[in-house]
């Protein structure tokens, strides 16, 4: 019984920091947005209409995926994972931060596939319905999609030797980005987010949302170039909004 009441306070502890930060960034968010209204993206859908439906999902969706933290979390404190972690240092912490950023990068990008399957679509289609989403509908998914994409975080501590602090601080990136990649407002749109380099910014998602069949990655582009799922109008696109300092509307972008 003290076993299930001490994860049962890790599980509240996490649940409650990520509603924290869900409600902190998406706020955040909501006021910038509106002090920029014309580094909107999709610039005739207005994606505000579901905010209240995507902020009752989420809080489902994020109560998932904590279950999913928390409880890797609590294995590794009993000892119930295969490797132990490493002990935290000036090394391990980003080392191992690296390189679940980057493997979690991969179990995104399939997890997502695999949810366009017309077998699976069902459960990635509540997300869907946000085709111009807002920095409210990052989590706005159903059980079995969140259980899918965000299953790297029960698994990572059962076969990698990762500090606690490691997988806790690629979580807050993931949430705190996965929004801001949600917003429907460009603001980071470089050299640095197209081809040559393998980061991405807030159009790269979005046009995921309005074209549906492309963009599938999440923190990098990589995957989506190897397997020539990324958009073909992205890279010119931001390269468009460099030159001219405006934003293309995605939602009338065709693919050729």
């Amino acid at each position: 019984m003290q076993l299930v009441l001490d994860y049962l306070t890790v599980f509240a502890a996490i649940y409650a920091a990520m509603l924290a930060v869900y409600f902190a960034t998406g706020l955040t968010m909501t006021v910038i947005n509106a002090r920029h209204p014309d580094r909107r993206i999709q610039k005739h859908r207005d994606g505000m209409k579901r905010v209240k439906k995507e902020i009752r999902a989420s809080l489902s969706a994020l109560a998932t995926s904590s279950v999913l933290l928390s409880a890797g979390y609590f294995a590794q404190t009993q000892g119930w994972t295969l490797v132990a972690p490493l002990p935290l240092s000036w090394w391990s912490f980003p080392l191992m931060f690296v390189i679940c950023m980057v493997l979690f990068d991969g179990w995104f990008y399939w997890g997502h596939r695999i949810l366009h399957w017309p077998s699976l679509y069902k459960w990635h289609l509540p997300h869907h319905r946000s085709v111009a989403p807002t920095v409210w509908s990052n989590d706005s998914s159903a059980i079995v999609d969140t259980l899918i994409e965000h299953g790297f975080y029960l698994v990572v501590w059962f076969v990698l030797p990762v500090p606690a602090l490691s997988v806790f601080a690629l979580r807050l990136f993931d949430q705190i980005t996965g929004m801001v990649g949600h917003s429907g407002f460009e603001y980071f749109a470089s050299k640095s987010s197209r081809w040559p380099s393998p980061m991405i910014c807030t159009t790269f998602h979005d046009l995921h949302h309005s074209q549906f069949h492309y963009n599938y990655g999440n923190f990098f582009s990589i995957w989506d170039r190897l397997m020539g799922t990324v958009h073909p109008g992205y890279d010119a696109m931001v390269k468009e909004m460099e030159t001219t300092g405006e934003i293309p509307d995605t939602a009338l972008e065709k693919v050729r």
